[in-house]
């Protein structure tokens, strides 16, 4: 079974020092809850998060729903031949059980988001779906154990999809950035032990989440 780690994901509740910006409020009030029950998001608290540490890599959860969908809808994560997880820019991890189902709504999916950091545990019959912890990437790889940590950005030595799945052995972890611009943290990086890059240009996340994984599905399936 490999691992695969959306890294650094846009995705975290509004932080506290943001709670009480005007644009975070007036979110709020609409959906009847409290700052810190909702899911930072840059179409709403633009404002809000101007200037803040690492802006262009939060408020951005609608990235990090598409590539999670990209990944639990495809043959290798519903044979249980993958762990996903989301690590993300605030330093918490959640883990999937088997054969998750994610809304393909977003507006759903927020809603489960914040229902998980609110609860910690999200069960069906008695089954654990999703669970999240306070979990550094570095705490997740000892965790993980993985024989190789490959990971994709601009930076890596240029290869293709195919050539890269071909190297992707069944205990080895895949890491690809949750997140819409920018490069992965020192802290991310000098844990990857083999960094590859796709093209010159940028992908967006999910593009490369859907690509690598189908042309490992070819090593294994076909």
């Amino acid at each position: 079974m490999i691992s695969v780690i959306l890294s650094e994901s846009a995705l975290e509740i509004i932080p506290y020092d943001l709670e009480n910006h005007p644009s975070v409020i007036s979110h709020a009030r609409k959906l009847g809850k409290h700052p810190s029950e909702i899911l930072l998001d840059n179409s709403w608290h633009f404002a809000a998060m101007k200037g803040i540490e690492n802006e262009l890599k939060r408020g951005r959860p609608d990235l990090v729903h598409f590539s999670i969908l990209e990944a639990t809808t495809i043959p290798l994560y519903l044979k249980n031949k993958m762990k996903l997880y989301v690590h993300t820019i605030d330093d918490k991890v959640i883990s999937f059980g088997k054969n998750v189902h994610i809304p393909k709504s977003y507006h759903r999916f927020e809603g489960v988001i914040e229902k998980l950091y609110k609860e910690k545990k999200i069960k069906a019959d008695n089954e654990l779906l999703l669970e999240i912890h306070h979990k550094t990437f570095s705490e997740l790889l000892d965790e993980i154990k993985p024989s190789k940590v490959i990971g994709f950005s601009t930076k890596g030595v240029s290869n293709s999809y195919e050539k890269i799945a071909a190297k992707i052995s069944d205990n080895a972890c895949i890491v690809l950035g949750g997140f819409q611009k920018g490069h992965f943290s020192d802290s991310i990086q000098n844990k990857i032990t083999d960094l590859y890059s796709v093209g010159d240009e940028s992908f967006e996340g999910h593009v490369v989440v859907a690509r690598i994984l189908y042309e490992y599905e070819k090593t294994i399936f076909m």
